[in-house]
């Protein structure tokens, strides 16, 4: 990511949930509507990068044998924690690291991609995608979604963002929903 630690770090202590993610009826949807494309009932090992207040992590925790979760922001990660003790779900891991930070597990085979490829710019869009595919088992599955309005704090466009990964020849597009404010697509990796 291009975008500094800091300015999300300055997000998060001016405000505990910056985004609205646990209120927002925009999220709450796009977080139903983006579990509900996953395709299989049920996935061995999940990552989700970026999970902010994990919310989402929460929703996703119910499909997943076995989930990991990782923000670059300890405040939010602390959230995404708590919000996971409370919920009582052990098979849920969440720490405080980069996306590409290393983790428990040598593959996974359910990569969520929600709202954080585009803090990325253009040019590095492909590098960072390949990377995080690397950590997709063959047969795995990739859901991406993200907002396509326009921010200041954005290095690229959400469309960029799909974009790249639909020139992806070891991803095969399985699902594809777009709305006027968000695009949300699962791909299988070859």
């Amino acid at each position: 990511m291009s975008t500094p630690g800091e300015y999300f770090e300055a997000m998060y202590a001016h405000d505990a949930d910056p985004w609205d993610f646990a209120g927002s009826w925009y999220e709450l949807r796009r977080y139903g509507l983006l579990v509900a494309a996953l395709p299989e009932p049920r996935y061995r090992v999940g990552f989700e990068p970026a999970c902010s207040v994990g919310v989402l992590t929460e929703m996703l925790a119910a499909r997943c044998d076995e989930l990991h979760a990782v923000d670059v922001v300890d405040a939010a990660a602390e959230q995404a924690r708590r919000r996971i003790a409370r919920a009582g779900l052990e098979h849920v891991h969440v720490r405080t690291a980069d996306a590409l930070g290393p983790w428990p597990r040598p593959t996974c085979n359910l990569l969520v991609l929600s709202e954080f490829l585009y803090y990325t710019p253009v040019e590095g869009l492909d590098g960072l995608i390949s990377d995080l595919l690397s950590l997709v088992e063959p047969g795995g599955d990739v859901v991406a979604c993200h907002w396509l309005g326009h921010s200041d704090d954005h290095a690229c466009h959400g469309e960029d963002v799909h974009t790249a990964l639909a020139r992806r020849t070891d991803l095969t597009r399985l699902a594809h929903h777009r709305e006027e404010g968000f695009l949300l697509e699962v791909y299988r990796r070859a």
